[in-house]
Order: C-alpha cells, then sequence, then structure tokens
C-alpha cells in the first residue's frame, strides 16, 4: 500500500523517499550518542537541584502534568489562615473549559446547552452554544481548575466569622440566612446606578429622576452568619458552558435583568454580551436569553406567572372561557427542562381578583369548578409543578430554586386604587406588621415533600423590610404632566429599583452554588 505524499517546499516528499536520508549505520549511531547525553543530563541534575530550580522552564518541565487545584485553594483567599498557595496562571489556563457546577455530574453534551426552538429566537436569528471541551474525569466535585473565591463585603464583621474552610461550612450548615437585618454598606451597589443598559425602564429609577439613592447603599447581614460577597468574574466562571433559567412573573424578570447587569461587570468585551434575539426590551416576548459568549453560557427568563398553563375553554354561545388548568404545568416548560440552574417563582398574580373570586375560573381535566379558594387553587397548581419537577428534572445535572413572595408595601390603597410609597426613604427596623402570606406556607410544605432538592429561597422577611426601595412613581423617563398625574396614584410598589434588591437575592443564589460546590468536594459521589 502506497502512502500518501505531502508536500515539503516545492516538491512531493514521500516516506519511502525520507529514509533514504539516513542509512541504517548512520541510525545506530545517532541513536547511541543520544542516549549517553541523555544519562549524562540525568545525572547533572541529579546531583545539581538547584541548576533547574533557578530556571522557570526546567523546573516546570519536571512538575507533574497533574498537579490541578486542590478545592483547599478556594479557601486560601478567603480565610488568611489557611497554608495554600494560588496556582499559577499558566495552571489555570489550561482547564478554564472544565469547571462544572451540578451536584456530581460532569459538564454537559452540547444537546443539553443548545438553544431550543421558543427560547426567545427567531429561526434567523438563532444562535447554538456549544459545551466547552470535557475531561472524561471531571465532576462537579473534582478539584477546580480556577479560584472560585469567597469573601465578605469589605465592611462586613461578625463575631461569627470563621477563618477554616471547615469553619465556613459548619456555620452555614446551621445559618438561618434569612434571620436578619439589612445594614449600610457604603460598597454596595454591585454596579453603578444608570450604568447597565439592560435594565427595563420601569425598573431603571436613577435614569427615572429618583434622586435619593440611599436604597442602593445596603446589604443583607443575617445573624450568625456572613453572605459572601458576589463575584461576577466567578459566577461566570461556575456557569461555563451551561444554561441558568429563570422561570416566573415580572418579579423573576426584575431578578433575571438584576443577575445579567451583576455579571456585565466582568465582561471586557461587551459585544460578546447579548440578548440572543437582539431585543432590547424585556416585557412583550414570554422569553429571551443573554448569551455570554466568552464563557458560552446563556442567562435565560420564562414568562410564566402562575407555572401551570393558561387556557381557553369553549362555551355554549360558540365563545372562549378564560381558565386556568390547575393540572397542566405552563407550555414553555419542555424548552428549560435540561438547565443547569433553574430558579422558579410566582405569587403576586394569585393576587388579583379574578383568582381570589375564583367563579368558573379553575380546572382541572374538561371539569371546570364553579367556585374554589384561591389557597386551594394555588396548592393544585403548586403540586402540580412538583411533580412536573420530580419527573422531569434530573438532580445529578440540575439545581432548582424556588424564590418566596416578595411583599409589596402599598399604603393607602392598592396598585389600582391610590397606594402610595413614594416618601419611603429608610427600610422598616420592625417586623411587627409582618404575617407570612398563606402561599408561602403552602410553597414551603410542598417542597418539604418533593423527592427532588429544591432550594427554597425565602426572602418574603427580608424584603418585607425595604419599604424604600420600590419604583414607585419613577416608572417612566422623560414624563409629561399628564404621566406624572397618573403616576401619583398608580404607583409602583411592588417591584424593585435596579441596581437595588433584587441583586442581593441573586447573593444568596451565589451563595447556594458555593456552598454546595464546596459540600460536593467533601462529600463525592460513590
Amino acid at each position: 500500500m502506497v502512502d500518501s505524499p505531502s508536500v515539503s517546499g516545492n516538491r512531493l516528499l514521500t516516506r519511502t523517499d525520507s529514509m533514504r536520508f539516513f542509512s541504517s549505520r548512520g541510525v545506530k549511531s545517532f541513536a547511541s550518542g543520544f542516549t549517553l547525553a541523555s544519562i549524562l543530563l540525568m545525572l547533572f541534575l541529579i546531583l545539581n537541584p538547584s541548576s533547574y530550580q533557578s530556571s522557570p522552564r526546567l523546573r516546570n518541565a519536571f512538575q507533574s502534568s497533574r498537579g490541578g487545584y486542590h478545592f483547599s485553594n478556594v479557601f486560601a483567599h478567603i480565610f488568611p489562615n489557611s497554608s495554600s498557595s494560588p496556582p499559577s496562571h499558566d495552571q489555570t489556563s489550561k482547564n478554564d473549559d472544565a469547571i462544572d457546577l451540578r451536584l456530581g455530574t460532569s459538564a454537559p453534551s452540547p444537546s443539553q446547552i443548545s438553544r431550543k426552538e421558543g427560547s426567545g429566537l427567531t429561526a434567523k436569528e438563532e444562535h447554538r452554544i456549544q459545551a466547552p471541551p470535557q475531561e472524561p474525569s471531571l465532576t462537579a466535585w473534582s478539584p477546580l481548575p480556577i479560584p472560585i473565591t469567597w469573601s465578605p463585603s469589605p465592611t462586613a464583621s461578625s463575631p461569627n466569622e470563621k477563618h477554616s474552610e471547615q469553619d465556613w461550612m459548619e456555620m452555614w450548615k446551621d445559618c438561618d440566612m434569612y434571620e436578619g437585618s439589612w445594614v449600610r454598606d457604603d460598597s454596595y451597589p454591585l454596579y453603578i446606578a444608570g450604568s447597565c443598559p439592560y435594565i427595563d425602564e420601569p425598573f431603571n429609577c436613577f435614569r427615572n429622576g429618583k434622586s435619593e439613592n440611599l436604597y442602593e447603599k445596603y446589604r443583607w447581614q443575617p445573624k450568625n452568619c456572613n453572605v459572601p460577597r458576589f463575584k461576577a468574574n466567578d459566577m461566570l466562571e461556575m456557569l461555563r458552558g451551561k444554561r441558568l433559567v429563570f422561570v416566573g412573573d415580572s418579579l423573576n424578570r426584575n431578578m433575571w435583568e438584576s443577575l445579567v447587569c451583576v455579571l456585565r461587570n466582568s465582561v471586557e468585551d461587551q459585544s460578546r454580551l447579548f440578548e440572543a434575539s437582539g431585543r432590547e426590551e424585556f416585557r412583550t416576548e414570554g422569553s429571551y436569553s443573554f448569551i455570554f459568549q466568552d464563557y458560552n453560557c446563556s442567562v435565560e427568563f420564562f414568562r410564566s406567572v402562575f407555572l401551570v398553563q393558561e387556557w381557553e375553554t369553549p362555551d355554549l354561545k360558540g365563545s372562549t372561557k378564560e381558565t386556568l388548568r390547575l393540572d397542566v404545568l405552563e407550555r414553555s416548560c419542555d424548552k428549560y427542562k435540561d438547565a443547569d440552574v433553574l430558579i422558579f417563582n410566582t405569587g403576586h398574580w394569585w393576587t388579583h381578583e379574578k383568582r381570589i373570586e375564583g367563579k368558573g375560573y379553575y380546572q382541572e381535566g374538561n371539569h371546570i369548578y364553579g367556585q374554589m379558594n384561591v389557597e386551594e387553587a394555588f396548592h393544585k397548581a403548586l403540586l402540580t409543578w412538583a411533580q412536573w419537577i420530580d419527573s422531569n428534572i434530573d438532580p445529578k445535572k440540575t439545581t432548582v430554586f424556588f424564590r418566596g413572595y416578595s411583599p409589596s408595601h402599598f399604603r393607602g390603597g392598592e396598585w389600582n386604587s391610590g397606594g402610595k410609597c413614594d416618601n419611603e426613604t429608610e427600610p422598616l427596623e420592625s417586623e411587627s406588621d409582618l404575617e407570612t402570606p398563606e402561599m408561602m406556607m403552602t410553597i414551603d410544605s410542598v417542597i418539604k415533600k418533593m423527592k427532588t432538592p429544591v432550594f427554597y429561597l425565602n426572602i418574603t422577611k427580608m424584603t418585607y423590610f425595604r419599604r424604600d426601595a420600590h419604583p414607585s412613581l419613577f416608572r417612566n423617563e422623560n414624563m409629561t404632566e399628564e404621566t406624572k398625574r397618573h403616576m401619583l396614584t398608580h404607583q409602583d410598589c411592588s417591584h424593585w429599583c435596579l441596581p437595588g434588591v433584587p441583586d442581593l437575592w441573586n447573593e444568596l443564589v451565589y451563595a447556594h452554588l458555593l456552598y454546595n460546590l464546596n459540600r460536593n468536594k467533601n462529600n463525592p459521589p460513590k
């Protein structure tokens, strides 16, 4: 069989031709000389170790190529008593694409990370994210290829603060991060007000003229532990090659935009961060996807205000009747069931008049209930969601969060009847008027019975204190006098200014992910 020729300069050189350059006698002489020189070099290096220790190139040549990162390097940047030293830049760059965040899994395949039809993309604009190169032996609890650091806020201090990896784990295992208070911290916000172009106008209080900005200068301080300072570059490294998806109502859109803006801070080339279909306004369509090209990951939002499916049923008059199918999850669910991080919410839409009255509105199968209590309907809907999670989500691949109810702060009426919050400038200090919403107790009870681990972000109490951080009147830029008069009686005391409170919700998500990454290191799958 003749070897295929390859080009060398301007002549064809076949393997047979090349062998003519060396006689068999010459080959033997060369091999003997090379072997002798190698032996002499090895003896020299053994007898004179300082000769190669002083040379970086020789020293690197004799170091193990399997050194990698031990997870304790994470805490070398966190706790001053740690003796570990961080690896060099050369070591970190080799495995940048190998990070995995899941609970005991390897990085996803290309099919798991690809954009799907209906995820906020048109056919012409569809962007497919390819999974990074895989290392077969890498799992979520493997040594990290880069240091993911835990660091409290620059001004944070606590008598309970620990200075070792084990102490940190023990502290967080027993800490209720939702019991605490808001403290002034001038190192916040996590991004400059007005700097992020991805905030919808109704949430962009700074651009809309809200000059009082003290609400940006608070962080959440639990009683018995500290919340890790959100580090955008570390979060993006944890998300490398993955999908993080928010599913819920406009309060989750509030949180989604917050996360995109926080992460944007660490992106050097802003042209490599974009919404997949080119949209710049995020209220009209059912789904959106921000692509972070340098990290091969996406941060997405799917609108679903009830988590179950809104429905239309033909009535006897030939028209259709609007109902809510309590037994069917919302239509987009197949488009995000393979995501790596899912953050769900629902709540505010269940408090509107039609849902509270419950007359001929709730449906299961072909049966429409003549009357149903909203708490019962909400419980049925949550059970449908929980059953879908347990049947469709692989907990070894996907981390699931459920964000709790975010209280409103209307006084003197509701959102459509003159409710106000425009003169609030400081957080509440007392929880005397706080009542746990019935729906939050329902969520808690449903999650506890699920077989799939779900992290409940119980932000109801911590958010209750923040009466000062709503858009209130400042929902539009360059308002006319007529618009201003309308805003006086239709204030927004439900959503949140950005930067603001939702940034701290995302800081809690970051804390959960960091904690579980460390826990998986200590408890590798068998």
